[in-house]
C-alpha cells in the first residue's frame, strides 16, 4: 500500500505512512454518522447564507449537493475508503467533486471538532427515541403476560430460598417498573443530549458572524452550548447514556437469569417454545435457553463500554483530543446491543416462554412460605409478634422432623401448640389466601395487582 497524502493542509511535506493511515482512520465506523453529518452540514450552509457569509445561491448549491450524497449513500454508490480518513472529509471531498469550488466553502466557521460533536448528538438523540419505543413495547409485552396471570401463583424468593407466594403478575410487574425507570432516565438524558455544539469551532468559537441559535433551532436542539471549550470536549451525555444502557441491561439480565432457572428441570416453572430455543449438537434431548443466556452475557459487554469511556475521559485536558475517537465504537455497539437485547427479550416473553400453572401451584403448596402468615395469625389474636415468630419457628422444625407441611397439621396439633389457633387457620395459610391477604399498596394481593396493571396500562397509553 502506498503512502497516503495528507488531507488537511499543506503544512505537511511527507505523506502519511500506510499503517498509520489505517490506524488513524475512523471512516470504517464513523460512516455510520453520515446521515447526521449531512443534515448538520445542510443546517450549517443555511446559517452561512442567513448571516451573509456565503450567498443564498451558494448555500442552495451546497444543500443540493449534500442531498445528492445522501441519495448516493442510500443507494450504495458512496463508499469511501480509509483515504478519506473520516466521514467529514469523505463528505467534503465528494461535495467538491459534485459542485466544484463552492464545496470548499462549506467548512467556513466550522471545525471537525464541533462537527463530530454535533453528529454524535443527532445520532444518539435518534437512537434514544428508538430505545424509548422499544422499552414501551417491552412493557406492553410484560403487561399482556401479567394480565393473563393475575391469579397464577409463583413462589417468591429471598436469598434464592422460598420466602412467600406471589401473584405471577406481581412478579412481572416488577420488571415493568424497572423499565419505567429506564424510560425516565433516558428522557432526562435526552434533554442533555439535545444541546448544540455546532459553531463552537475547534475550541474557541469563530471570528465569523455566525448564528448558533439558528442552527440549533434548525436541527431541533433546545439550545446551543454556552461554552465553546465544553461544547467540543463534553462527553458526559455519552457516559450518562452508557450508564442508562447498563441499567437496562441489568434489568434484562436479571429476568434472563430467572428464565434460565425457571426453564431448568429443577424448577420447571416454564417451557421454552421451539421458536426461541436451540438444541445441543450431541444431546438430542436438550432445549437450551440461548436468548436469555446471550442477554446475560451481553450485559457485561455494555458495562465494558461504560468503563472504557470513563477511563478515556478521566485524564483528558481541554479541549478535543484524538482519544475521543474511541467514544464512537463504544457508543455504537452499546446502542446496537441494547436494541438487539430488547427486541429478543420482547419476542421471548411474547411467544417463547410458556408458564406451567400446575407446576407453579404444586410448588407453592409444598413449602413453608406461609409460615409468616401463621405468625401474623397469632399476632392478630393478641400474641406478641416476636413470641409468635419463635413459636412458628418451632412448629416448622417439628414439621420438618415429621415430614409434614403446616397444612398437614390437625386442629388438635395446632391448638396443642397454642390455644389461639382455631379452625380458620387452614384458610389463612392456603396459598391463594396468603397472596390475596397482602393487599397493602404495592403488595401482591390480587386487588392491588389489578390496580397496578390498570395504572401501568394508563401510563403506557399516555406515552
Amino acid at each position: 500500500m502506498t503512502a497516503q497524502p495528507q488531507p488537511w493542509s499543506q503544512r505537511f511535506e511527507q505523506a502519511l505512512h500506510p499503517a498509520i493511515a489505517r490506524f488513524n482512520a475512523s471512516i470504517g465506523f464513523d460512516i455510520r454518522l453520515i446521515e447526521y453529518d449531512l443534515t448538520g452540514s445542510q443546517a450549517h450552509a443555511r446559517m452561512l447564507a442567513k448571516t451573509g457569509i456565503i450567498s443564498p445561491e451558494e448555500a442552495e448549491t451546497l444543500i443540493q449537493g449534500l442531498e445528492q450524497i445522501r441519495q448516493e449513500y442510500r443507494a450504495g454508490q458512496f463508499t469511501p475508503g480509509i483515504e478519506a480518513e473520516d466521514v467529514h472529509f469523505a463528505v467534503e471531498r465528494r461535495l467538491t467533486e459534485l459542485v466544484g469550488d463552492v464545496g470548499k466553502k462549506l467548512h467556513t466557521a466550522r471545525s471537525r471538532n464541533d462537527q463530530v460533536a454535533t453528529d454524535i448528538r443527532l445520532y444518539l438523540r435518534s437512537e434514544i427515541d428508538h430505545i424509548l419505543r422499544q422499552l414501551r413495547q417491552w412493557q406492553r409485552t410484560l403487561l399482556d403476560l401479567a394480565e393473563s396471570h393475575v391469579e397464577t401463583l409463583i413462589p417468591g424468593y429471598t436469598h434464592l430460598q422460598r420466602a412467600q407466594p406471589l401473584s405471577l403478575a406481581h412478579h412481572l410487574l416488577a420488571y415493568v417498573e424497572m423499565a419505567e425507570r429506564d424510560s425516565e432516565r433516558l428522557r432526562q438524558i435526552r434533554e442533555r443530549v439535545n444541546v448544540s455544539p455546532l459553531g463552537a469551532g475547534a475550541l474557541a468559537g469563530t471570528t465569523f458572524p455566525i448564528d448558533r441559535h439558528y442552527t440549533a433551532a434548525l436541527l431541533g436542539f433546545r439550545e446551543p452550548y454556552r461554552n465553546s471549550l465544553d461544547a467540543v470536549s463534553d462527553r458526559d451525555f455519552a457516559i450518562e447514556f452508557l450508564c442508562a444502557a447498563s441499567l437496562i441491561m441489568v434489568h434484562l439480565s436479571r429476568l434472563s437469569e430467572e428464565i434460565i432457572l425457571w426453564a431448568s428441570e429443577e424448577f420447571a416453572f416454564v417451557k421454552l417454545t421451539d421458536t426461541c430455543a436451540t438444541g445441543s449438537s450431541i444431546m438430542p434431548q436438550k432445549k437450551n435457553p440461548d436468548v436469555p443466556e446471550l442477554v446475560r452475557g451481553k450485559t457485561g459487554r455494555v458495562f465494558g463500554h461504560l468503563q472504557a469511556l470513563l477511563v478515556i475521559m478521566k485524564g483528558l485536558p481541554l479541549a478535543y483530543n484524538k482519544d475521543l475517537q474511541e467514544d464512537k465504537e463504544a457508543l455504537f455497539d452499546a446502542v446496537d446491543t441494547v436494541r438487539a437485547c430488547l427486541e429478543a427479550m420482547t419476542i421471548l416473553m411474547a411467544e417463547g416462554v410458556v408458564f406451567q400453572p400446575e407446576r407453579l401451584a404444586a410448588a407453592v403448596e409444598s413449602d413453608f412460605a406461609n409460615a409468616t402468615d401463621v405468625a401474623d395469625y397469632l399476632a392478630s389474636k393478641g400474641v406478641p409478634f416476636r413470641e409468635a415468630y419463635n413459636l412458628v419457628g418451632q412448629v416448622v422444625k417439628t414439621c420438618l422432623a415429621q415430614g409434614k407441611f403446616l397444612k398437614d397439621l390437625s386442629l388438635e396439633e395446632w391448638q396443642a401448640l397454642h390455644p389461639a389457633f382455631a379452625a380458620d387457620i387452614y384458610e389463612r395459610i392456603a396459598p391463594r389466601q396468603v397472596v390475596a391477604a397482602r393487599n397493602s399498596y404495592g403488595g401482591t394481593g390480587f386487588d392491588q395487582v389489578r390496580q397496578a396493571l390498570a395504572a401501568a396500562r394508563d401510563r403506557l397509553n399516555d406515552f
